[in-house]
């Protein structure tokens, strides 16, 4: 469902909310060109956009149950490699995404949340993590209370400030289920499970698993991503999400984002460039095979010896 707002002067921002299918009146809303302010509480807490081609934006760190990944945001490449930085949290970018359902995670922080995740509560399934293999428990039991919250911690518009918005693995059962996620239902006792988050190898990708707790505005006047808690980011009385800030970047690099990378906007202007000489030159060849020159070609009268031909004018005699 989409709304529109009243204002006479449409501001170039759309705000949306990723409905709760077990509260009715929480449907999911677009609102184009404001922010409706019955579908939020609190304040809307703001991250810059890096690049306007994706909503890209700057992750500083992630916690795993309150416990911050053994993960600088920084991480120096080896100098037989080049003499750049990799980010590994925004390797090689860090985006908002509602089209995408999971959180998916550059390989090296996806293998550290997992790590995380197993000292806590152990998975006999080998490709559970990996989303080749469904973990299955009794119906009775609650397995994603064994599993920890995540935080994501953004840079807030303050550069020396960050905020940190956060989802739970699922509120209860058998309602509402966020990076634990039912599948599938086996006989009368059991019910497997998936894993809410994937790797990736080319972008960090806040997904509709994460945003599904939040009222996001997408602010391309300023240039800026909004998070605010949902007014319905609970069921039952139990959150689901949290947003918490303004937290110090002290101990965070100044800029965790690529320093060094072809932009894709610039590689889309080059491809078309590269395109169209290709084209014109294939055009040029094609005239030149349907209209050859006169000039490349010789008179076939020339070739005929006659007496007016110059063979026969300049005979000895």
């Amino acid at each position: 469902m989409c709304t529109a707002s009243a204002e006479s002067i449409i501001l170039n921002i759309v705000s949306c909310y990723i409905g709760v299918t077990e509260v009715r009146a929480c449907v999911s809303l677009q609102i184009l060109g404001g922010i409706e302010p019955s579908l939020y509480a609190g304040e809307i807490w703001y991250t810059p956009i890096v690049e306007e081609w994706y909503y890209q934006v700057e992750v500083l760190k992630l916690e795993v149950g309150d416990q911050p990944l053994d993960l600088d945001c920084r991480e120096a490449s080896p100098p037989s490699i080049n003499q750049s930085i990799n980010q590994q949290y925004n390797a090689d970018k860090a985006i908002v995404d509602s089209g995408t359902t999971l959180l998916r995670l550059p390989e090296k922080v996806f293998n550290a949340v997992v790590r995380a995740i197993a000292r806590t509560f152990m998975i006999q399934e080998p490709g559970f993590w990996s989303g080749a293999q469904l973990a299955c428990w009794d119906k009775t039991d609650k397995p994603w209370s064994f599993f920890p919250k995540i935080s994501i911690y953004l840079r807030e518009e303050n550069a020396s400030r960050s905020f940190r918005i956060t989802i739970l693995p699922q509120v209860w059962k058998p309602s509402h289920f966020l990076y634990i996620q039912p599948v599938l239902e086996l006989h009368q006792n059991l019910e497997c499970y998936r894993f809410g988050i994937s790797s990736s190898s080319n972008a960090l990708v806040i997904g509709a698993t994460v945003m599904e707790g939040f009222y996001v505005v997408f602010d391309r006047a300023q240039k800026r991503v909004g998070f605010a808690l949902s007014a319905c980011a609970e069921i039952g009385g139990l959150p689901f999400s949290e947003i918490e800030g303004p937290f110090t970047t002290e101990d965070v690099a100044n800029n965790c984002v690529a320093t060094i990378s072809f932009h894709e906007p610039l590689l889309w202007i080059v491809s078309y460039a590269l395109m169209s000489f290709c084209g014109l030159v294939l055009l040029v060849l094609i005239i030149l095979l349907l209209f050859p020159h006169r000039c490349c070609h010789r008179n076939p009268n020339n070739d005929i010896v006659n007496d007016e031909s110059s063979l026969v004018r300049h005979r000895w005699k």
